[in-house]
């Protein structure tokens, strides 16, 4: 059997599309957006990291980036602090904490749900697969 690759593209990206609304739907309920939470999950990985830094991790342009991050600080959830040189590290705040673990007790309903259709056996398949294909281990 040979795969049509365009095909097996537009799978991955429509998977991801309906995982991405629903997560987005759901943050909603907690005050958030799915690139909100995604900016304070990557702050809280790497604390002190860049604008640059956050930006690459959150796949988002640095510009895009410095202005969810100023959405963020303006809501108390995210400081913003000197570091070396013209460095600006990022930091949460303790509500940027709260809102930060109420999405991921969100998240873990909606991937629960999402990923449903498939048997653990599976989804360590497919997690392997996704991983050998972007060259990357996955990080929580």
């Amino acid at each position: 059997m040979h795969a049509d690759l365009q095909l097996l593209g537009r799978a991955v990206k429509q998977a991801q599309y309906r995982q991405h609304r629903a997560l987005d739907s759901a943050l909603a309920t907690v005050g958030s957006t799915l690139a909100q939470w995604d900016a304070l999950r990557a702050i809280a990985r790497t604390p002190g990291a860049s604008a640059r830094e956050l930006a690459a991790a959150t796949f988002q342009t640095e510009q895009a980036f410095g202005t969810l991050v100023g959405r963020l600080t303006a809501q108390d959830l995210v400081e913003r602090r000197p570091g070396h040189g013209r460095r600006i590290e990022h930091h949460l705040t303790p509500a940027g904490e709260r809102l930060l673990k109420a999405g991921h007790k969100v998240a873990d309903e909606v991937l629960a749900e999402t990923f449903a259709p498939l048997p653990e056996p599976d989804r360590a398949t497919l997690l392997d697969l996704l991983q050998r294909l972007n060259g990357t281990v996955a990080k929580p």
